[in-house]
């Protein structure tokens, strides 16, 4: 990298690696964007569930959602999202509004799996946190499908609170049981440390962190703050 010049001018190939669910944090266009302002820069994106080994898989920033363990990577904290259950005023007009994790039992659920259906979700209650079982109507395999049968009217979801931030702005969705949402998980950009950062890197950074930072921003300011209750 110092022969090819990659820490005197950003210029070279970028490996970046982030999480399926982080489709709608809006990461395509900063990199479009980013694209744009630097031509000597080429861009692969490694979207996958698993966490890739930044070293051995040679990937040069990661995006983390959840927390991190301890390792020699430097991390930028962007902000944090919470985990949310949600659904359209229309269904919520028809069924009305749980306001227990309890009384999900009686509505329909749109559960998110990757082979079978799930029989419970699961709420922080006191010192611990309870299963609640509930009514998959409808089971998809992306976050995406969940959201938009939940706009549609179909049942009650749960997403992260970025990924519904434009939903929620817009009054398509509301959010539901806000006193018994889990801790927000907190979202890092990772990379390896060193003595010297890449240029392209260090471009990156300085040019995504902050819109990335708005974009969680706007998430967690997509439903008033309500005290959470002692149970």
């Amino acid at each position: 990298r110092e022969a090819a010049g990659e820490y005197s001018a950003p210029k070279g190939e970028l490996v970046i690696t982030a999480p399926l669910v982080s489709r709608r944090m809006h990461l395509l266009p900063v990199i479009a964007d980013f694209l744009k302002l630097h031509p000597a820069i080429d861009i692969r994106l490694v979207q996958a569930d698993g966490r890739l080994n930044l070293l051995e898989d040679r990937v040069d920033l990661a995006l983390r959602i959840g927390a991190l363990g301890d390792s020699s990577l430097i991390a930028t904290r962007l902000g944090a999202t919470r985990y949310v259950v949600c659904a359209s005023p229309a269904y919520l007009k028809a069924r009305g509004k749980p306001r227990t994790p309890r009384d999900l039992g009686a509505h329909d659920c749109i559960t998110f799996a990757g082979v079978a259906a799930p029989e419970s979700w699961s709420f922080p209650m006191g010192n611990r946190h309870s299963a609640v079982r509930v009514h998959s109507r409808l089971v998809v395999n992306t976050a995406e499908a969940s959201i938009d049968a939940a706009i549609a009217g179909l049942g009650i979801t749960r997403a992260l609170s970025y990924q519904i931030a434009d939903a929620i702005a817009s009054g398509r969705l509301v959010t539901l049981l806000e006193t018994f949402e889990p801790e927000p998980w907190p979202v890092h950009l990772v990379y390896a440390g060193g003595r010297l950062v890449p240029a392209k890197l260090r471009a990156f950074l300085d040019f995504a962190a902050p819109r990335l930072k708005a974009v969680l921003a706007r998430g967690a300011g997509a439903r008033a703050k309500t005290p959470r209750r002692a149970t």
